[in-house]
């Protein structure tokens, strides 16, 4: 068994939710499960560009109370609208928090710790989900560890008018933590809403987060998430979001994958409702020493479904990006529309970048298509650039900056778009390419 494994065991005993709405018994199997599959190896195939040798000799700890620099982390916060709610090192901050701006009828937002104090049933299933395959020991982990993160639920044509931020904060007092989140979204008919996840880090730390996302759109139900992951340098970041789409149902989804030492996040996506619509796009960052993982899992299961994704990659210094674009339309699924795009740049000699789009179809009557590029800037475009007058460093810091900025076309609100390109600038200023 490796020292991660043990060290993430160790924590069970004290676990103050353990046996909240009768999750004990499943938490234990969860457990069990988890340290008798072990940690995927370079024979696994969803994990075969990512070796896990280097994390799996090191050890976390559960965090604990600290003093928190009350003045950093509301400096932090400062740029973060209401309403809002944060956490700070896997706890729910209340005191932060702002939510009245969405206290409607038909919108309920709870954290998971009441949720399961309170012992509501309905959420707490998310916590008995089993994972069959050996290769998902992380989101195995999650259900036995899991005692904190966000409860959403929409009634019927209930819709927010501004997004919901939800804010997770790494103070860095407690250098090598481990923090396990699960979150429900459940939206029924009609219903709309806007997420913004931000995870941010106060200083350098070196702990593992470790999320999982559960959500269903009901039908007709719009959702527009978006994801902006900017934890520090030294971090582990694993993520899983799984969706499930009824009749009708769009999801509108962005995520910027920007900081962490090594950051894997897994996007499950189920069209099971007839005119069911995805569309999906991120950037991938990977500088300095960084590895970033990016695997998508889009299935078509209904009729005339579609799906669009876009996703750009970016590898300086020796950073290494890794995307799996996965698309299947199985037998029925009649009608159906799926593209999926991947261009990558490569910013340095030492840099990598692995690219893999599949598609399966099972199924007549369909549209589909992908691609994915590697490459360096366009000469063309950097020549024409520097004929205007415009030095090297900065007419390749623009077309860099462009080619990022495609993905953010699809968020509507101007103003949420306007701050996402300034973070995605701020940290793209990081490098300068060579």
């Amino acid at each position: 068994m490796s020292a991660l494994l043990d060290s993430l065991a160790a924590a069970f005993d004290g676990l103050a939710q353990r046996d909240a709405a009768d999750l004990g018994p499943h938490r234990r199997k969860a457990l069990d499960a988890a340290l008798r599959d072990g940690l995927p190896g370079p024979r696994s195939e969803a994990w075969k560009y990512t070796s896990l040798r280097a994390l799996e000799r090191r050890t976390f700890a559960p965090t604990v109370s600290t003093d928190i620099d009350a003045a950093a982390l509301d400096a932090a916060l400062a740029a973060v609208p209401f309403p809002r709610m944060v956490f700070v090192d896997g706890r729910h901050d209340p005191d932060r928090s702002q939510l009245s701006a969405i206290a409607m009828p038909g919108i309920e937002v709870l954290p998971l710790s009441q949720v399961l104090r309170e012992q509501e049933p309905r959420d707490a299933n998310v916590l008995q989900r089993r994972y069959a395959g050996a290769d998902e020991v992380f989101a195995t982990m999650n259900a036995a560890l899991a005692e904190e993160g966000a409860v959403i639920r929409l009634d019927r044509e209930c819709a927010n008018a501004f997004p919901l931020h939800l804010v997770f904060v790494a103070s860095g007092r407690q250098p090598d933590a481990a923090v396990h989140m699960r979150h429900v979204i459940d939206m029924r008919t009609d219903s709309a809403l806007t997420v913004v996840e931000h995870h941010i880090a106060l200083g350098e730390h070196r702990g593992l987060s470790n999320h999982v996302f559960h959500m269903h759109l009901g039908e007709g139900a719009r959702l527009e998430h978006v994801r902006v992951q900017s934890e520090a340098a030294g971090a582990t970041v694993i993520a899983r979001s799984d969706a499930v789409l009824a009749r009708r149902a769009h999801y509108v989804r962005l995520d910027l994958e920007l900081g962490a030492a090594l950051s894997r996040h897994e996007l499950n996506v189920r069209l099971e409702g007839d005119l069911a619509r995805l569309a999906a796009s991120g950037v991938l960052f990977a500088d300095g020493k960084r590895h970033v993982d990016t695997r998508l899992g889009i299935e078509h299961i209904a009729r005339d479904t579609s799906c669009a994704l876009l996703w750009r990659g970016l590898a300086a210094g020796r950073g290494r990006a890794v995307f799996h674009g996965g698309i299947t339309i199985r037998e029925g699924a009649d009608g159906s529309d799926a593209d999926l795009s991947n261009k990558n740049l490569l910013l340095s000699a030492d840099a990598e970048i692995d690219t893999q789009p599949v598609l399966v179809i099972h199924a007549d009557e369909v549209k589909a298509a992908h691609g994915a590029t590697v490459g360096q800037l366009d000469p063309t475009a950097l020549f024409y650039l520097r004929s205007r007058g415009i030095p090297e460093t900065e007419a390749r810091a623009l077309l860099t900056a462009a080619f990022c900025r495609e993905v953010l076309a699809g968020v509507h609100a101007p103003e949420l778009r306007a701050s996402l390109t300034a973070v995605l600038d701020t940290h793209l200023a990081r490098v300068t390419p060579a």
